[in-house]
């Protein structure tokens, strides 16, 4: 109980300290959310009655602690360009796509890397291995935009099996919205199986040296029950805290792959309220972001005790 409560300390203090660090950050943003509301050729008066009114003149203190306040409720503001929506409204709207693009590549990823990896980690040194290592290695060389590209070119434009620039969502029906998610999740999860092969296949041939595995080779223990059942599990921690990070990068990194496929997620919303000078719009997603960031790490560091039964008991 004590070890619990402690990491929920540690969150919270984590999650405070991104906050504060989002909103300083964005409050160094250049443009004025005056005139970025009015358009030039407003008298200064205009413009200070709208500074006033957003409370730009206030401290930064007591500016950060009204916001927060806000933001624990779920009001993180409205818009300052055209039309003026709630950012909780348009994060709302965008973060699904993100998260289940980030989901759905980390998936196939995962799908992908486990046969590779076990596969590369039977006969180190082996063909297979040299082949998976050098697959591998060509796909982390290739830039995701170029992916991407090479993707929709193939598979959308050379053979039309999927659409390239259409959304579906899940309301609108699951298989749907599959289809038009695969390009785009594939592109995502192309990057991630090369670095979880690489990691989970050096893991593997490692705890393949371990005693417990020796002694199941000597009880006559098949190769598929060793790999499956004794080795995976304790050569998954470095795999998990790889998902972990990536999986909260990918939330809000996928503008490029939003991009090439015109889809309205939170790499396009933070990118657009950058460049039109939307700090709320910026700050509000940033902090979603990294919220989801933290919690991401914070259930895979939960993970750990149920993949090696040793750190569970170790906190007993």
């Amino acid at each position: 109980m004590i070890r619990v409560l402690k990491r929920v300390a540690e969150l919270l203090a984590v999650l405070f300290i991104v906050s504060l660090g989002t909103f300083w950050l964005v409050s160094k943003m250049d443009s004025d959310p005056a005139v970025t509301m009015l358009g030039e050729g407003r008298t200064e008066a205009e413009y200070a009655a709208v500074r006033e009114d957003l409370g730009l003149n206030d401290p930064l203190l007591t500016r950060y602690w009204d916001w927060l306040s806000n933001a624990l409720t779920g009001d993180l503001g409205k818009s300052v360009v055209p039309p003026y929506n709630g950012i909780s409204d348009r994060i709302a709207a965008a973060l699904p796509v993100s998260l289940e693009l980030a989901v759905l590549g980390m998936g196939m990823a995962l799908l992908f890397c486990i046969p590779l990896a076990m596969w590369s980690a039977y006969r180190p040194g082996g063909r297979v291995d040299r082949a998976v290592g050098a697959g591998a290695l060509g796909v982390l060389s290739i830039p995701s935009f170029l992916a991407g590209l090479l993707i929709i070119m193939v598979l959308a434009n050379g053979l039309g099996w999927f659409p390239r620039a259409q959304w579906t969502r899940l309301s609108d029906g699951v298989w749907d919205n599959l289809y038009h998610a695969f390009l785009p999740a594939l592109t995502i999860a192309l990057a991630e199986t090369a670095m979880f092969t690489r990691i989970l296949r050096n893991d593997l041939v490692t705890t393949l040296q371990d005693d417990f595995i020796l002694a199941a080779k000597a009880k006559g223990m098949g190769p598929k029950h060793i790999m499956f059942s004794d080795a995976l599990r304790p050569s998954s921690f470095s795999l998990m805290t790889l998902m972990g990070i990536g999986l909260g990068r990918l939330i809000g990194s996928t503008v490029i792959v939003e991009y090439l496929f015109a889809l309205p997620g939170m790499g396009t919303l933070v990118i657009g309220a950058a460049n039109a000078g939307d700090f709320v719009t910026v700050q509000g997603a940033v902090l979603v972001i990294a919220v989801m960031y933290v919690l991401t790490n914070a259930l895979i560091d939960a993970s750990y005790g149920y993949l090696d039964p040793r750190i569970r008991r170790a906190h007993v």
